[in-house]
C-alpha cells in the first residue's frame, strides 16, 4: 500500500514538471490534505494556500460557493464541491483546486447521504481559464479518522491521475 508521504510526493513531482500551483478547499477533513503536502520539503515552491471552510458560511464566504447551491443540494454534493474547488481556484490565482467535502461521522448522516459520503472537486486551468472541473463522490467506511483519512489519500491520489 502507498503511503500518504508517497502519494504527496508524487502530486508534488507533477506540479513542479509543469511549474504548477496548488490550492486545497477542505470541509471534513480539516486540514489534512495540505498537512501532507505541506510535510514535504520545499512545498512553497508549489503549493500556494489551503481553505479549511467547515461552516456553510465559510464556503460561501472565503469561496463564493452560492448559498442557494448549499440550500438546494446540500453541503456534501458535487454542485457544492464544484463551487468549492472553482472558487479556491478563482481565489488563489492557481493552476490546480482540490475540495473535500463530506460527512465523517459519527453523527449528521441521512439515508441519502450515510456517514463517510465525501464529494469531490477538481479544476485544472490552462492559461487562467478553467479547462475542467471533475467531480466525484466516494462512500468510505470506518470510523470518523478513517473517512477522512481515506478522503485525504483518495483527493491525492485522483490528483495524480488528472495530472498524468
Amino acid at each position: 500500500m502507498t503511503s500518504t508521504l508517497d502519494i504527496a510526493k508524487e502530486v508534488a513531482k507533477h506540479l513542479i514538471a509543469r511549474g504548477w500551483t496548488l490550492a486545497l478547499a477542505e470541509s471534513c477533513t480539516g486540514g489534512l490534505v495540505c498537512a501532507a503536502l505541506t510535510d514535504l520539503p520545499g512545498s512553497s515552491d508549489w503549493f500556494e494556500r489551503g481553505y479549511i471552510t467547515y461552516s456553510n458560511q465559510a464556503k460561501t464566504e472565503c469561496l463564493g460557493v452560492p448559498a442557494e447551491t448549499i440550500e438546494s443540494f446540500g453541503a456534501v454534493s458535487e454542485q457544492v464541491a464544484k463551487a468549492m474547488s472553482e472558487g479556491a481556484q478563482k481565489n488563489a490565482g492557481v493552476n490546480v483546486a482540490v475540495s473535500i467535502t463530506g460527512i465523517a461521522g459519527p453523527a449528521g448522516g441521512s439515508i441519502e447521504k450515510p456517514v463517510g459520503t465525501v464529494c469531490f472537486g477538481w479544476t485544472i486551468t490552462k492559461e487562467n481559464l478553467v479547462a475542467m472541473t471533475i467531480c466525484k463522490t466516494m462512500q468510505f467506511s470506518g470510523d470518523r479518522q478513517a473517512v477522512r483519512e481515506q478522503a485525504r489519500d483518495y483527493a491525492l491520489s485522483e490528483l495524480i491521475e488528472l495530472l498524468k
